[in-house]
């Protein structure tokens, strides 16, 4: 078990008679400046030296304010200055800084490994009686933390954690590490990129033979391979794709899922999801399994229809009988954007025009604003890069700072390669300290597609469930929530780009913006229900392999993955290297990836409260209050029931899967 951030994972209690007042308006972060490894490297060293001595004080009973008090005063210490210098390994500019940060990251796991195996600790926390709902739930989650880190084990077991927890920390941090500063071209001719936008290659560096180079961040490897007319420049750039990471990351995860199944044993569990489940909302492993049949149950046949179809349209392309025309697996993006071309009308590159990104920023702050009644104001801050930006959260009512938030949208090298959200600081009301999230993507500076769209709408769903928790304490707050519940809060928010209604708000803060032709909006409506067969059939595998691959047997991960592969209707590709890129299961999401889809789940059940309309805003007030200002205050299925006044169900998910 990877111990995460003390805020995400100590969990503190806290009896309502040590409660404090919060600071009238605490005002916006401001981010640190570590302009060279030097500087993080000092910032590590005096952080870790105060983190030690606030522990030894807890440990003796000497601290003010009583245990709870003192965990979650060290959490956010953490969150002030060592947060950041965990987020910039994923983006700063400079490999030294990046590195430092990284080499800083691995002190402290071993730290918190320490902190976690603290009888001491414990046995304060054991003594403590809770003062409410709150602080019941909170110690429940604390125990739990200290016992998965090994405090109850015998000695030899317990140093046998402690140091495998270190090891799996640093494995996560290579496999990781190796995806973003990969530096991988691949060279292409002109003709070869024809069907591809010009937007996305003409700048492009060309090698001695003037073949145009390009790398593998997102918004270039899509539109080559959706979108190149020529197989074999598909085929190219999707193989590069698949063998990012190569034999090392693959090498690192089959020790990572040695190492896992290991530390589950030391607590006499068979397997590593094992371990993780029985903290989670599924609970246990055949839980999961049952959710994950009834999903394969619900798509039927859709996967093959939906091949049948992508075969027939490569066929009509190439003059050749359906029968005798082979589907590759770099031939499915490029086949699917060209049914939806001829079949609706649709080309996403054509949302661009309407879609320019600090509009599509100032659009999802809209909705924000409708919804939840809250504004962001621009900051000016010197942050990590250039490209970034920094905002105030504030709350529109009372013009009360909230949060801050920064946007870092555009690709370069080294740079986290997807699209996530780090939550830099949480909110607690106790202390006055106020959240902060950082919300990284890598988008076309040219515009959006209306999926580049619906993801920056997902994340922005992650970062509001950080900047508008209201929790009592910072280890409460925003997404420390059960992992199988993390996504819904922004899965939920995904539909909203597809309503008229909500897209109009982009006349509304960009009037120079074209609104969205209706005809084609409803045309991007009907295509969303063309290939989701193979879509979640893809999910469907993602979480199969992932709990596969933590299954007692902790099986060599290539060779799983290509005889789970081959008994899919399209097979395995031979040389394909997807584990060696599948971060998730070498990161947080091991034995978790399932969670996308049971999040998912919820998250159609929570959508049913907005289907008169997407922005009602006194029921998004509800839904903030009910949802996103608890964090992990309370169960997730007590949230949702709060909010919707029933129990959840998936009625709405298998509903929509169905569709």
């Amino acid at each position: 078990m990877n111990l995460p951030l003390l805020r995400l994972l100590c969990c503190t209690v806290l009896s309502s008679l040590c409660a404090a007042s919060p600071a009238a308006d605490a005002g916006p972060d401001v981010f640190p400046s570590y302009g060279d490894a030097a500087a993080v490297k000092a910032r590590c060293d005096a952080t870790l030296r105060e983190v030690q001595a606030q522990t030894r004080r807890i440990a003796a009973g000497t601290g003010q304010g009583g245990v709870l008090i003192e965990l979650d005063r060290l959490g956010q210490l953490v969150d002030d200055h060592l947060g950041p210098v965990f987020f910039l390994s994923n983006v700063h500019p400079t490999k030294a800084v990046r590195d430092a940060a990284e080499a800083c990251e691995l002190r402290y796991q071993a730290f918190t490994s320490r902190l976690y195996q603290n009888a001491k600790i414990y046995a304060r926390l054991q003594r403590l009686r809770a003062g409410d709902a709150i602080d019941t739930q909170m110690r429940t989650d604390l125990l739990a933390s200290f016992e998965d880190a090994g405090v109850g084990l015998p000695a030899q077991r317990r140093e046998r954690a402690r140091l495998l927890n270190n090891e799996l920390g640093r494995l996560s941090q290579d496999f990781e590490r190796r995806l973003r500063e990969d530096n991988t071209r691949v060279a292409f001719t002109d003709s070869e990129l024809d069907g591809v936008p010009a937007g996305v290659w003409a700048a492009a560096p060309r090698d001695p033979q003037g073949r145009v180079l390009l790398g593998l961040d997102y918004p270039t490897y899509s539109p080559v391979v959706e979108g190149a007319r020529s197989p074999e420049a598909r085929e190219r750039i999707w193989r590069a794709f698949q063998a990012r990471g190569g034999q090392p990351n693959l090498k690192t995860l089959a020790r990572l899922g040695e190492k896992r199944r290991s530390y589950a044993r030391l607590f006499g569990l068979a397997s590593y999801a094992d371990f993780t489940l029985r903290r989670r909302m599924a609970q246990r492993v055949d839980n999961v399994q049952a959710f994950l049949e009834e999903v394969k149950s619900a798509l039927g046949q859709r996967e093959e229809r939906d091949l049948v179809e992508l075969r027939a349209a490569k066929a009509s392309e190439l003059q050749t009988a359906p029968g005798a025309t082979p589907l590759k697996r770099w031939d499915v993006p490029y086949y699917i954007e060209r049914v939806k071309r001829e079949r609706f009308a649709l080309d996403q590159n054509s949302f661009r025009r309407y879609f320019p990104p600090q509009a599509s920023v100032d659009f999802v702050f809209a909705v924000a604003g409708r919804l939840f009644g809250v504004g962001f104001k621009p900051l000016e801050q010197t942050l990590w890069h250039p490209d970034v930006k920094a905002y105030a959260v504030v709350d529109a009512a009372s013009q009360r700072t909230l949060a801050t938030l920064y946007l870092d949208l555009y690709p370069r090298p080294g740079k986290y390669g997807h699209a996530a959200v780090w939550p830099l600081r949480g909110s607690s009301t106790w202390s006055g300290q106020l959240p902060t999230a950082a919300l990284v993507t890598n988008f076309d500076r040219q515009g959006l597609t209306l999926d580049e769209l619906e993801t920056l709408l997902h994340e922005f769903g992650h970062a509001l469930h950080v900047t508008l928790s209201h929790t009592r304490y910072a280890a409460q707050a925003g997404t420390a929530v059960k992992l199988d519940f993390v996504e819904a809060p922004s899965q939920m928010l995904e539909e909203w780009v597809y309503d008229a209604q909500v897209l109009a708000l982009f006349q509304q803060v960009c009037a120079t913006c074209e609104p969205v032709p209706a005809d084609l909006l409803e045309r991007a409506v009907r295509s969303r229900s063309f290939a989701k067969g193979l879509q979640f059939a893809r999910q469907h595998l993602y979480a199969s392999y992932d709990l596969a691959l933590h299954d007692k047997d902790a099986p060599e991960p290539m060779a799983l993955w290509a005889r789970m592969e081959s008994a899919t209707p399209l097979g395995y590709e031979p040389g394909s290297l997807f584990p060696a890129g599948f971060s998730h299961v070498a990161g947080g999401y091991g034995a978790g990836y399932y969670a996308y889809l049971w999040s998912l789940a919820i998250a159609q059940d929570l959508r049913t409260a907005f289907a008169a309309n997407p922005l009602d805003a006194k029921v998004g007030q509800r839904y903030r209050e009910a949802v996103l200002a608890n964090g992990g205050q309370a169960p997730p299925a007590e949230l949702v029931a709060r909010f919707l006044g029933r129990a959840p169900n998936n009625a709405a998910f298998f509903e929509w899967l169905e569709r």
